[in-house]
């Protein structure tokens, strides 16, 4: 015991740093050496220089190989910990093993046919996933990256195509080099033990002095030297239409003079010529027409570029098409339907032969003309009027492609068909030399349009949960899309909601209440009906028909139970809707009515409305009244991302909504006669969002989300007393979520540096974090980065700030604000920017994101002085760890 205790230090520790032996072993036991092979090296490290007008970007990703990921997962260090636990051997044995016992029930189920294929469909699974794990790895293999081993033959394969690129761009005269520079990247504690051994000198093993050249930089120089630059030559077009046509829309060419020359440029400039011709006519015009001579023999760094249009063939030019004819089948497939389900698979059903068999079957021809458009079907259901808005392209004009794929997709957007194509058969007719001659023949064409008819009903069910205030909450939603329900091609949706969610007590009256997480009820139904054409008093659509207008008409009702109140929300929106393009929406609602009506509330929570309201001039309590509140908005919307966010892209959403305008007149006479509040305000919101595409799998995306509200005039008091600026609580601003700052229970953070505070029964004063906080003023943002971990689970990094403040702050008799700090301030709001941080899973499902962010409180303006640095308070009453389960992406 002696012996021992003379290496114990005061406390019973041991003298020995156990610490710095156990990262020494670790280290030794993780080395990536140990995975390559004799003569193998592994790629640490890969530089590009001297690039000054080059993408660079571009360049690096022309690198045939690449270091090992290390940020944000080592992907070497994980593959290392499965290695350890991967044994090849112990896998074919296991794939013997399950052969063998296969092999045997296959055999005992003699001619069982349904069981033979349940046991060669488990074989073959289990099998499968043993093959998947010999080939690439165990699970946690798979999830990291085997280590990169320098290939000299991939280097050279790089240079090339560096140095093509590199010529595309106009660098002709442009070197690239590469370098492989062998190293030894030795650690910290190697470099002590090195230093405590060269103490004691000995011979170095020659094993420990290859170890040295193992890593390799890959550095490739690039010498750009001068680029060429544009000289741009009158183009050389043999059909003279065809010229007419390019030289009234060269203002549009992508190629510039003296510009840097890019082959580029010249692809979406060979792509913009056929677009161009082919709206103006030429239907079978294609690339292979255009070429580009590229000249650089006259004048040093510089291209003479030429722009060549060929005719098809000797003496024969390219033809300028009209419409003859349009045709529209409603019904595309029924007839092969019908035919099958009468076991004729003779005959085409409609056929004469057919029809004194089947007479029910009717005449399949152009039965019904509307606007020039022949609308064929064996029973017509849609209204050919509504379809024929749709339809952009007339007899008599010329084949147009914008006009074809837009009338595509105001098809697709009715919601009525599987699907719709809109195709051209020729007429026949012998060539012209020239398509502007003195006698030119013009080809003809026939649209044919084939729509599916889409099922009539759709029924959608969805069963999921949140975890919201640390209680998981069930719910289901069910929804029913009805097609065509008046015949001319409505939508009309009905939808139930019902679910429990978690929420924190909003009032604080027990001793227990401070923690106290209670089940939200929350009942929903909705109805909709879509128009495809705007519902206005005179006859606009023919002219709008491009921009896919659409009239909606919404009912909805929400019915929440609460511990503290039960409260209803009904509302009515009247909406027209129209896109500018597939990314650009329009919304104005010129009628949205919405009536709260609160139907119980308890004791506590009226003593609680009644302490915000004297203590802190809250208007919280006139949004558990009876009210209405009507008004009208507008709504722009661009977005260029697809669901599952995949895209380089921009969404921006701006909201204007005014309410109330006219309640002057008959406020009183509401209030008096049906217990009707009535408020007037004016709201403004913006988000915009940025999407950039850092790599194939790898995104970095912010946010930027702000908005105002504001009364228009004061409204009285109850008792008669000062008036005061009051919006409705359903217009105010909220921060703090799952959308928002994920840090921050639900509607609980802010306003500005304000300290909500409150007093228990016992007296006592603390922070209240249960009251919900509304502001007048929204400033928020985000940061995130996504990456992929291993298949379809992918995750995130992300940051969160902002807050919420008043603009109209309710003063006391001296003149002070009663919730200080709450009023927005130009010079000191920036220190009451909140800021949270924290780590996302999401599970891709392609058709679900399902999400769940954890997240800690970094800097907390509303904390007492001396608190607001929250990570000191890390998992703490004052600082928990907030977790966000939902659906989707937050943004």
């Amino acid at each position: 015991m002696s012996k021992n205790s003379s290496k114990l230090r005061p406390g019973g520790r041991l003298r020995w740093p156990m610490g710095p032996v156990l990262a020494l072993a670790l280290l030794a036991a993780c080395s990536p050496f140990k995975l390559l092979r004799p003569g193998e090296r592994l790629l640490s490290r890969v530089e590009i220089k001297g690039v000054e007008q080059a993408d660079k970007e571009r360049l690096t990703a022309l690198a045939q190989q690449k270091p090992n990921t290390r940020f944000p997962l080592p992907k070497l260090a994980i593959y290392q910990l499965g290695y350890n636990f991967y044994d090849s051997v112990r896998i074919k044995e296991k794939m013997r093993t399950i052969q063998t016992e296969y092999d045997t029930r296959i055999q005992a189920a003699s001619t069982d046919s349904a069981k033979l294929g349940k046991l060669l469909a488990r074989r073959e699974r289990k099998l499968n996933r043993k093959q998947l794990a010999l080939d690439k790895g165990n699970a946690i293999m798979r999830l990291g990256e085997a280590p990169v081993v320098y290939d000299t033959l991939l280097t050279r394969r790089s240079v090339e195509q560096m140095t093509t690129f590199l010529h595309s761009q106009g660098f002709f005269r442009a070197a690239v080099a590469a370098t492989d520079t062998a190293r030894y990247h030795r650690g910290l504690v190697k470099r002590v033990l090195q230093g405590v051994g060269s103490i004691f000198p000995s011979t170095p093993d020659s094993a420990d002095l290859a170890k040295r050249y193992r890593r390799v930089t890959v550095t490739y120089n690039v010498v750009e030297n001068k680029p060429f630059l544009n000289r741009l030559q009158p183009p050389s077009i043999a059909d003279s239409g065809v010229a007419a046509v390019v030289s009234a829309a060269q203002n549009g060419s992508v190629l510039k003079e003296n510009e840097r020359y890019n082959e580029e440029l010249i692809g979406q400039e060979r792509t913009r010529l056929e677009t161009l011709l082919k709206n103006a006519g030429y239907f079978d015009f294609r690339q292979q027409f255009i070429t580009f001579e590229a000249d650089t023999s006259f004048e040093t760094y510089t291209v003479r570029l030429r722009t060549l249009i060929a005719n098809p063939a000797p003496g024969q030019g390219h033809r300028v098409y009209t419409l003859r004819q349009v045709r529209f089948v409603t019904d595309a497939g029924v007839n092969r339907t019908l035919r099958a389900s009468t076991l004729d698979t003779l005959r085409r059903a409609g056929a004469p032969g057919v029809r004194r068999i089947r007479p029910e079957l009717g005449i399949r021809t152009d039965t019904t003309v509307t606007d020039s458009v022949r609308f064929a079907a064996y029973v017509q259901k849609y209204s050919t009027r509504l379809l024929a808005r749709k339809v952009l392209v007339r007899p008599g004009q010329r084949y147009n492609l914008d006009r074809t794929m837009q009338t595509q997709r105001l098809l697709a957007d009715l919601d009525m068909f599987r699907f719709n194509n809109l195709n051209y058969r020729k007429i026949a007719d012998p060539p012209s030399a020239d398509s502007v001659g003195i006698n030119p023949t013009k080809g003809e064409l026939i649209a044919v349009i084939n729509a599916s008819p889409a099922p009539k009903f759709t029924e959608t069910s969805e069963v999921g949960g949140t975890y919201v205030a640390y209680l998981p909450g069930p719910f289901v939603n069910l929804r029913l899309k009805t097609r065509n329900p008046f015949g001319g091609a409505e939508v009309l949706e009905l939808g139930v909601r019902a679910g429990l969610e978690g929420q924190l007590s909003r009032v604080a009256g027990g001793v227990s209440e401070t923690t106290e997480a209670v089940y939200t009820t929350q009942l929903g139904a909705t109805a909709s009906l879509v128009l495809p054409q705007f519902l206005v008093p005179f006859n606009s659509n023919r002219f709008l028909s491009r921009y896919n207008p659409k009239t909606r008409f919404t009912l909805s009702e929400t019915f929440v139970s609460r511990p503290e109140y039960t409260r209803s929300n009904f509302e009515f929106a009247f909406d027209y809707i129209w896109q500018k393009s597939a990314f650009h929406q329009y919304v104005f609602s010129p009628v949205v009515v919405t009536f709260v009506n609160t139907l119980k509330t308890s004791d506590l929570f009226r003593e609680r409305l009644d302490s915000l309201r004297i203590n802190q001039g809250s208007p919280l309590f006139r949004s558990f009244v009876k009210l209405i509140e009507p008004s009208f908005s507008f709504t722009s919307l661009y977005n260029s991302n697809d669901f599952n966010q995949t895209r380089d892209a921009h969404y921006l959403r701006l909201f204007a909504e005014i309410g109330g305008l006219t309640r002057g007149l008959y406020r009183e006479a509401l209030l008096r006669q049906t217990g009707l509040n009535v408020y007037d305000f004016a709201r403004l919101s913006v988000d915009y969002r940025r999407y950039h595409h850092l790599t194939p799998k790898t995104f970095f995306v912010w946010r930027l989300n702000g908005g105002v509200v504001h009364a228009l005039t004061r409204t009285p008091e109850p008792d008669g007393s000062n008036s005061q600026f009051v919006i409705p609580y359903d217009k105010s601003f909220f921060a703090g979520g799952s959308t928002s700052l994920r840090a921050w229970q639900p509607r609980r953070l802010g306003p500005g540096g304000f300290t909500p505070l409150r007093t228990t029964r016992q007296g006592e004063v603390v922070r209240d974090f249960l009251t919900e906080q509304p502001g007048e003023l929204l400033l928020e943002g985000s940061a995130e980065y996504r990456f992929p971990i291993y298949s379809f689970v992918k995750g995130a990094f992300f940051t969160d700030f902002g807050n919420v403040w008043g603009l109209q702050e309710i003063k006391n008799e001296r003149g002070q604000y009663l919730r200080p700090g709450a009023q927005f301030q130009a010079n000191t709001f920036y220190k009451q920017i909140a800021v949270g941080s924290g780590f996302g899973v999401r599970f891709d499902f392609t058709f679900l994101i399902l999400r769940l962010d954890v997240a800690t409180k970094v800097y907390d303006p509303t904390a007492p002085d001396g608190q607001k640095w929250a990570l000191r308070n890390f998992d703490t009453s004052a600082n928990p760890i907030a977790f966000n389960l939902g659906i989707g992406y937050p943004f």
